[in-house]
């Protein structure tokens, strides 16, 4: 396990992801927006990951 994933900010953006990412399965946007905000959700996973290395 790497550091950054011991850290409470990264698990409470790990689980908002999955939570995203589950109502967005439930929800009917366009692509371009689904992708979007997937892609900001996961983003915050990435930034606190590179951050702390």
């Amino acid at each position: 396990m790497f550091d950054f994933q011991k850290l409470d900010v990264y698990q409470k953006s790990k689980n908002f992801c999955k939570e995203i990412y589950s109502i967005l399965d439930e929800k009917n946007f366009d692509r371009v927006t689904n992708d979007q905000i997937r892609r900001a959700s996961f983003s915050i996973m990435l930034n606190i990951a590179e951050g702390t290395s």
